[in-house]
């Protein structure tokens, strides 16, 4: 396999696994269908086992790591209303596309049995906002509450800062933790074709064109939208906002979007995405040390954005319930400042959660949507991705932070493990 580029395994994974998929469901091969399921899940698996260190130490390490970076503030600030401002663009081609697709209008399906799914700290903003707050530093690991890692995570790091010298202890123990995790992270990334073939064989052969049937004007809604996120919005901000070739960025930003879209985790994602900022885009390593960490856990234009707006049309029109001005102008509100509900987990449920309970519309409707979510969630997690990379690499452009001759170069090859993004000095990072 060392013949072949990453980024080529990958592409023959997905191959392999579409035709696998299609024989486990034509063929009715029931042995087949449970392999690549177990495949996938493992795979996935091992991806959230190194969630909860790598989110916590990687927060940690990119807040302090602030001290090291001149204009930090200015730096995260910017990395923040880039965040909000390509948020607020995906979510008007969301809602633009509601408008014009009506994805929910002559939709033939029953509303009997949906179940209202109504997840603890995401039904109201109150409860999300609440829920930001573990109650229990253990259960927020054991739990897989992302968000409140997160949370524990800035406060540390923040406090780490303040602290200062006699920090260093704790700050050395978590980059030793972040590189033993990413490290090890790296190995079941290489497994990613693999994971590949089951994800997408899972897929295929449990998911049917019978299931997408109905919901068949939604789902081309969402990957319409995700797909004109990817392929204009930031081509056009790149081009000129960052004043760089989008040709470029995409061939070197591929192998990460291409993870995220079979693995559906953008947390999972984030060790490649980091190396792919740094050894491929150029961006200064003391930079996207924080940048695409915050990212991973807080920017998802696709789950955030795109899919809550056209799902919260769709359930309105499915239960009958007219929306005017003013809950279009809340549907981009939530988007744009709820965006950390999702917390770069796989699945959308609770943004859309906490989106319909805002417009008061029945939460019966996420049931509706569940049993397509997975066939969904592959292209709003690789738009969640590419947006992660877009806005560290405007920024950095803008501050002198990229290196132009990286961004421009041929794309290095991944098969290697990856060079530490984090610098454990205020010293400069070895070539």
């Amino acid at each position: 396999m060392k013949r072949f580029s990453f980024s080529l395994q990958l592409l023959l994974g997905l191959v392999v696994g579409v035709a696998l998929g299609f024989v486990a469901r034509a063929g009715d091969v029931a042995w087949l269908t449970a392999t690549l399921t177990e495949v996938g899940k493992l795979f996935v698996q091992l991806l959230k086992l190194a969630v909860p260190p790598l989110v916590f130490t990687a927060v940690v390490v990119s807040v302090a790591n602030l001290r090291n970076v001149n204009g930090a503030a200015r730096l995260a600030g910017k990395t923040l209303l880039w965040f909000l401002v390509t948020s607020l663009i995906a979510v008007v081609f969301g809602i633009g596309l509601g408008l014009i697709l009506n994805p929910g209008q002559g939709v033939d399906i029953s509303t009997a049995g949906a179940k209202a799914v109504d997840l603890e700290g995401a039904g109201t903003w109150v409860d999300f906002l609440t829920g930001i707050i573990p109650t229990n530093i253990v259960t927020a690991f054991t739990e897989l509450n992302v968000l409140q890692i997160v949370f524990l995570g800035v406060v540390l790091g923040a406090a780490a800062l303040a602290v200062g010298e006699k920090a260093e202890p704790f700050l050395a123990f978590s980059r030793s933790i972040l590189e033993l995790v990413q490290k090890a992270l790296w190995w079941v990334i290489r497994l990613a074709p693999i994971g590949t073939a089951g994800l997408i064989g899972k897929s295929v052969a449990g998911y049917g064109w019978d299931l997408l049937a109905p919901l068949a004007k939604f789902s081309a809604g969402v990957y319409i939208g995700c797909l004109l996120v990817l392929l204009v919005s930031y081509p056009l901000l790149l081009a000129f906002a960052g004043k760089v070739s989008p040709i470029a960025f995409y061939r070197n930003a591929w192998p990460a979007i291409e993870l995220a879209f079979v693995s559906r985790s953008s947390v999972g994602t984030m060790p490649l995405t980091q190396r792919v900022a740094t050894d491929r885009l150029g961006v200064d390593r003391d930079y996207a040390s924080f940048a695409v960490p915050f990212g991973a856990t807080t920017k998802m234009d696709g789950c955030a954005a795109i899919y809550p707006a056209l799902a919260a049309i769709f359930v309105a029109q499915v239960f009958h319930i007219p929306l005017g001005v003013g809950q279009y102008l809340l549907i981009a509100f939530v988007s744009v400042v709820g965006s950390a509900a999702t917390a770069g987990l796989t699945g959308a449920i609770v943004m859309l959660t906490l989106t319909l309970s805002t417009l008061g519309l029945p939460l019966e409707g996420v049931g509706l949507l569940l049993a397509i979510d997975p066939i969904l969630d592959m292209i709003r997690t690789a738009t969640n991705v590419a947006g992660q990379l877009v806005v560290p690499v405007i920024v950095a452009r803008s501050e002198g932070r990229l290196d132009e001759s990286v961004f421009n170069s041929p794309p290095q090859p991944l098969d290697d493990a990856p060079r530490s993004a984090i610098r454990t000095s205020s010293g400069p990072v070895p070539a």
